[in-house]
């Protein structure tokens, strides 16, 4: 699989480590179930056939951090984007 990263170009997907879903904002580490909350934030994700939106971080190359959708039926990569602009 080749990732289209958006500084460095097409590289393959070995250079990049994804690391989950791209869900909702993190939970309050001040909120009073804070445990629960991060408890169900990691571990209780959605494993979705079709397309979905992933956190990959381009650890050998520009070491930003990418927002990569993807169908996860075949693999094929629909959008890159920086995850922060």
């Amino acid at each position: 699989m080749r990732i289209c990263c958006p500084y460095c170009g097409e590289r393959e997907a070995e250079e990049f480590s994804i690391q989950g879903e791209a869900a909702g904002p993190r939970p309050d580490p001040g909120a009073e179930d804070a445990a629960g909350q991060f408890h169900a934030y990691v571990h209780l994700r959605d494993n979705p056939f079709g397309p979905t939106r992933e956190y990959w971080y381009h650890a050998n190359g520009c070491r930003r951090w990418l927002i990569v959708s993807r169908d996860t039926g075949d693999h094929a990569i629909l959008a890159v984007e920086f995850a922060r602009p």
